[in-house]
């Protein structure tokens, strides 16, 4: 019988990543085409696109300026001169709803990457070292996962100075138990695998293997984990602006808007309140169309059960 010729781990890891980068192309392949079935998830995903156009070029498509006052406008109903009507004090209620779409957007995409870098960075030393790691970061989670959240976001703003920044540090920062959570779960469930075990064997540094082998077999579930998020975020920054917690006037938010739009309500002015209110419907109901169409097409299977 001839001798078998051992193959060297390392040999084994670069013929495993030469496969893994092969199959990578088609496999991102295999998702967008299951996105692009998911008819809510596009219009979801069209909306969101539609949604961050206005916000960019919301100078160019305000039709008033959004704090220009006008006296004998008050209380004006949809018209061909005001598209959504006027507030109280004569402003434009279409160049306030664009240019507030542009603060809960950006409010919502800052306060996010706070909230998910915290989480990644928290979750993977959780789920990648364990022991006392593990039960200091997880212990901190507990506290915070043990308080309301809206709570804690209302305590957090009422201790600081209201306005945009605070609004985005208060929910970035009280926010991130979930994401850590997550992000730890599947790395517990990744680094029992063979591809760590072998990348252990040839010598490969716990940074090493968290970043090129751990990571990117979780940005699937933190992006569907991001998407999701972001309406949730979106939702968080316009209650603390209806309670007078988050952003502040002059500055139009959703939130605020609404907030000034309920005095009115009694007047007749229904419009103060709807535009705002539809503008949230829509964006959070986008978003978690969108996120769940990601998930679905990462993971097919979930979709079967």
């Amino acid at each position: 019988m001839g001798a078998t010729t051992a193959v060297p781990a390392s040999t084994k890891e670069q013929n495993r990543q030469a496969i893994t980068a092969g199959l990578a192309p088609e496999r991102r392949y295999q998702v967008v085409r299951r996105f692009m079935k998911n008819k809510l998830a596009v219009a979801g995903l069209i909306v969101i696109v539609l949604l961050y156009i206005v916000a960019i070029f919301a100078p160019w498509l305000t039709t008033h300026p959004y704090d220009e006052i006008t006296f004998g406008a008050r209380n004006l109903p949809p018209s061909s001169e005001h598209w959504m009507g006027t507030d109280r004090n004569g402003r434009d209620v279409f160049s306030r709803l664009v240019v507030g779409g542009r603060v809960s957007l950006a409010t919502g995409f800052a306060a996010v990457a706070i909230v998910m870098t915290i989480g990644v960075v928290l979750g993977a030393l959780s789920g990648f070292f364990g022991g006392f790691i593990d039960a200091v970061i997880m212990r901190a989670t507990d506290i915070l996962l043990a308080i309301p959240l809206i709570l804690l976001l209302i305590t957090a703003a009422a201790l600081f100075q209201p306005g945009l920044s605070t609004t985005i540090f208060v929910i970035g920062v009280s926010s991130w138990p979930g994401a850590a959570r997550l992000v730890r779960g599947q790395f517990i469930q990744l680094k029992g695998q063979e591809f760590v075990t072998a990348a252990r064997a040839i010598g490969a540094s716990p940074w090493r293997i968290m970043m090129n082998h751990l990571f990117p077999n979780s940005l699937a579930i933190i992006i569907v984990e991001t998407t999701l998020w972001l309406s949730y975020a979106i939702l968080l920054e316009a209650s603390l602006s209806y309670l007078g917690l988050g952003v502040q006037i002059p500055t139009p938010s959703w939130g605020n808007m609404l907030r000034d739009g309920q005095s009115e309500l009694l007047s007749g002015a229904w419009w103060l309140t709807f535009f705002p209110g539809l503008a949230i419907f829509l964006t959070v109901l986008a978003f978690n169309l969108m996120g769940d169409g990601l998930r679905d097409a990462f993971d097919p299977r979930r979709r079967e059960r």
